[in-house]
């Protein structure tokens, strides 16, 4: 009961902290976002007239140790660099500027700041774990936060923020109703911290979709060199009973292969233990570095939010790094960071082709993503559209900006990571609206 306690004091409420017009009707809310300006285009902030180039801001950690997400600015440089090849979009240049976080809540700040000094229409594609920080300074500014990594609870309850997936809440529902059917006793390991406390009441939702026992939580330090003794209680609680084969579930983000060196370590007395875990914690690096087909991830499933690497509709993604980015290792068309960084962009580009020959600025780009316009992403994510704030389907835990509750089921064969059953997508709509978030 004391994780359930604690998940009810950090998850935002459904209302969020917002841009002091939520009370305000719909359409009031999009005249009057900004409180540092009154209704109407903030001064400054408009991206200019027909030709003139249009500034957007894409931030993540760089050189930040298990957290580095280099590849999401790097694929944004390489995406502005392709489409103003091609002509720009609309007419206008497309200017992107890079901004690193270090991880840190005053480095995210700074970004923040530095995005509303430099007037940018829009931060887009970005990775940080400090809402607190950056969403302050945006929402005084009226700058619309789009496509984000889906790592902190404002991306899914912020007014200007527009996230393309449905983050670590959809992930971990989706592996839970995976995993109810096929596994015996589950043991989650997490991090023993505010973002872990809200994972055991998510991947419960997913084990009681499927009728399962809710996952035996187990605590682990973020920071930890080794995880020998949580292997060890992992796997006991795995194998609790002796005619089901357990699973083992690490969600520890950056850290999940160091713990996975110590679970194969201590996996010789349990070889019938299986792994599962969600992309983000695990990616086809990981696996390779872990053996492959003969590592401890072979049979395991992972949730992701979009189709496999390999599939088809990354080809235009991968050709554009080839040509602009080739030979940057930052890049990697595998990493869901960079995926994100692209999917968020070919947002972008439908917004500033909707808008025209308009003025382009954070209002004009705020206004069209609140209008109902219905975006596709070439099949990468369902087809975009975000609610009015407060009625999402899933404002009611929570969640009242998670415009795509759809995850893909993916499952390592031969050492690959491969999509799982007809094409591995999944809905947790109804999964998180079970869940005990409120």
């Amino acid at each position: 009961m004391t994780g359930r306690r604690r998940i009810r004091r950090t998850l935002p409420p459904a209302l969020p902290r917002p841009v002091k017009a939520t009370a305000l009707s719909a359409g009031a809310l999009v005249a009057c976002v900004s409180l540092t300006a009154g209704c109407g285009i903030i001064p400054g902030t408009a991206g200019g007239s027909e030709g003139d180039p249009i500034k957007v801001m894409t931030w993540a950690p760089q050189d930040a140790g298990a957290t580095d997400k280099a590849g999401m600015p790097a694929v944004a440089t390489a995406y502005a660099r392709w489409v103003n090849s091609q002509g720009g979009i609309a007419g206008h240049k497309l200017k992107v500027l890079t901004c690193n976080d270090h991880n840190d809540a005053v480095g995210a700040a700074k970004c923040a700041r530095r995005a509303v000094d430099e007037n940018v229409v829009a931060v887009v594609g970005s990775y940080s774990q400090f809402g607190d920080s950056y969403f302050a300074p945006l929402e005084g500014a009226g700058i619309p936060y789009l496509g984000g990594y889906g790592v902190t609870n404002e991306e899914f309850t912020s007014a200007l923020s527009y996230p393309v997936n449905g983050g670590q809440p959809t992930l971990m529902a989706g592996l839970g109703k995976a995993l109810a059917g096929s596994c015996g006793p589950v043991a989650l390991i997490r991090p023993d911290s505010i973002a872990g406390d809200q994972l055991p009441e998510l991947i419960d939702s997913g084990l009681d979709s499927g009728g399962h026992d809710a996952a035996k939580d187990q605590l682990a330090p973020e920071d930890a060199t080794e995880y020998s003794s949580q292997s060890e209680q992992a796997l006991k609680a795995a194998t609790a009973d002796p005619l089901r084969k357990g699973c083992v579930v690490p969600a520890l983000g950056g850290r999940t292969d160091t713990f996975m060196d110590s679970f194969r370590r201590a996996r010789g007395d349990y070889p019938e233990v299986r792994t599962a875990t969600v992309l983000g914690s695990v990616d086809q690096s990981v696996i390779n570095a872990t053996g492959g087909a003969s590592g401890p991830y072979e049979g395991s499933y992972v949730t992701g939010w979009y189709p496999v690497a390999s599939d088809k509709r990354w080809d235009t993604m991968k050709k554009v790094i080839n040509k602009e980015a080739f030979g940057d290792n930052r890049i990697d068309p595998a990493d869901a960071g960079v995926q994100t960084t692209w999917i968020a962009y070919t947002v972008l580009r439908a917004v500033l082709e909707k808008i025209g020959d308009g003025e382009v600025s954070a209002d004009t780009v705020r206004r069209t993503l609140n209008s109902g316009f219905q975006i596709s992403t070439g099949g990468l994510t369902p087809t975009l559209s975000w609610p009015q704030q407060g009625q999402g389907k899933l404002a009611s835990v929570g969640l009242s900006r998670l415009a795509n509750a759809q995850v893909t089921l993916q499952v390592v064969r031969g050492g690959q990571l491969a999509a799982a059953k007809d094409g591995g997508v999944v809905d947790v709509t109804k999964t998180l609206l079970n869940a005990n978030l409120g």
